[in-house]
């Protein structure tokens, strides 16, 4: 049983080859056949036409009186044979038979006239025929006095004054047919076995270019199994082959890259969880055994209260990742104004930005820009990326939200916000959407974040069917933009309800 692709392929073109080659001999076979014997009909018909006129020829000049043949060639039996034997010169495979008026064999000639017997005489039906003047082709009447007869034809012989007198019957037997379809099928056969081997070395190359990345890419898939993500095919040449290699390891970098997510993922859970549980726990077991003095156990208590404010947030931002993920959590688009959202997150946030003492910049190109999404998700997703940019400023810096019109999108809204301070290194760009994914400096300024807000905010608008990105100079400033459809509303008319 074939089991393998190369075996499989393999199998299949010899197949066609057979069927191929099979259909080629039987046509050529057929077509060297109609051919052959239509030569010889035509050499067959020459042949006969040619003797009986020399007959009759012979006849007129040595006057004969009793009209026989017979009578006539009585005396010069061995003269007609070379006659006959010269009249069929270059004819091969051609018998010649001069017959009497009753149908009786009286002379033969050619390659095979010995096998002609003497005794032989021609069918009643054939002298009728023959009496009466017409010429006999049909094969059928040969196959009843001759064996192996392919091609024959019998011409009657007549005196001046139309009397029957005998008959020239010439035959091609089948042996030399036979042998000629003989030699031309070992010759089609050995064409065959040489274009199949030919074809084979061909088949086995390109089916081993073919199958090798194949292989290559079920050893790396093994390799994925097992939890190794290292593997890559080598790709060759820009076929579809290449393309499913191309693919391959890109799908292989994407694994790669989970993989790396997942164990960050664990890991930053790992220390975001235990960070704070050692703190509360060093704490309250600080203040429990009078270590901590009582005058100070308020503020150890504020702290305290911080980091389980922190863990709050931290597992609920994994259940709303969770929710998301799953697509628990439907998302309700409806028209709201995102202008009047981004005033009043500016407000909540007024005491924070007058302590850094930020220059704030609000641009609208209207007072009014409404929106279809969903109103609580994108309040989400705008106040993080706000919090975030007011965290992140420096003091005395500017801080501005810009909402526009896309020119280049119809009916798309662009919100950005943007901050001056130490922005983000051109490595941590590509990453900032990922989960817990936080650049080192960030986590040196942003003690209470989780690293999930920019991840649940790319989900969403990636659900809404939006895009998110991020420009930065680092060292200067940093930017978040997204976009949102525009809310067009529907005009009814009269007699549409």
């Amino acid at each position: 049983m074939i089991k393998s692709v190369f075996g499989k392929y393999l199998s299949a073109f010899i197949a066609i080859i057979l069927v191929f080659f099979a259909l080629l001999l039987m046509i050529v076979m057929s077509i060297i056949n109609q051919y052959a014997t239509s030569l010889k009909e035509q050499s067959v018909i020459q042949t006969a036409n040619s003797l009986g006129q020399y007959v009759k020829n012979e006849m007129r000049e040595q006057e004969n009186t009793e009209d026989e043949v017979a009578v006539f060639h009585a005396g010069n039996i061995n003269h007609l044979v070379a006659a006959i034997n010269l009249a069929i010169t270059g004819a091969d495979d051609v018998t010649v038979v001069l017959t009497d008026s009753n149908g009786a064999v009286i002379a033969t000639g050619g390659e095979n006239h010995a096998q002609i017997s003497r005794e032989l005489r021609l069918t009643d039906q054939m002298l009728y025929m023959l009496r009466y003047t017409y010429p006999i082709s049909d094969i059928e009447y040969f196959e009843a006095l001759f064996d192996n007869v392919r091609v024959g034809y019998a011409v009657p012989i007549t005196t001046s004054t139309g009397v029957y007198v005998g008959a020239v019957v010439v035959l091609s037997s089948s042996a030399e047919w036979a042998g000629l379809m003989d030699v031309m099928t070992k010759t089609i056969i050995m064409a065959s076995l040489w274009i199949m081997l030919a074809a084979l070395i061909a088949v086995y190359f390109i089916s081993e270019r073919v199958t090798a990345p194949l292989k290559d890419m079920s050893h790396a898939a093994k390799d994925f199994a097992s939890g190794k993500f290292e593997s890559r095919v080598v790709v060759h040449g820009d076929d579809e082959i290449a393309e499913l290699g191309i693919a391959f390891n890109q799908m292989a970098t994407s694994l790669q890259n989970l993989d790396t997510v997942r164990n960050t993922f664990l890991s930053n859970v790992s220390h975001d969880l235990r960070t704070p549980m050692t703190t509360i726990a060093g704490f309250i077991d600080g203040i429990r055994e009078g270590i901590i003095p009582y005058d100070k156990q308020d503020y150890y208590l504020d702290i305290v209260s911080s980091e389980v404010h922190r863990l709050s947030r931290l597992v609920a931002s994994l259940l709303d990742l969770s929710r998301i993920q799953a697509g628990d959590r439907k998302f309700v688009l409806k028209p709201f104004d995102i202008c009047e959202m981004a005033r009043q997150i500016i407000i909540s946030c007024e005491q924070r930005l007058t302590e850094k003492d930020l220059q704030v910049e609000f641009l609208c190109d209207e007072d009014k820009m409404s929106v279809l999404a969903d109103h609580d998700a994108i309040y989400q997703i705008l106040y993080n990326l706000c919090d975030n940019a007011i965290k992140f400023s420096k003091e005395g810096g500017q801080y501005r939200i810009t909402i526009t019109e896309r020119t280049d999108i119809k009916n798309k809204i662009q919100v950005s916000v943007y901050n001056s301070g130490q922005g983000i290194a051109a490595d941590d760009i590509p990453f900032v959407f990922e989960r817990f994914y936080k650049g080192d400096k960030s986590r040196g300024l942003d003690k209470k974040g989780a690293g999930l807000g920019l991840y649940i905010a790319k989900t969403i608008i990636t659900a809404h069917n939006e895009d998110i990105w991020v420009t930065s100079e680092y060292g200067k400033d940093c930017q978040f933009n997204f976009t949102l459809a525009k809310y067009v509303p529907t005009i009814l008319h009269k007699g549409d309800e």
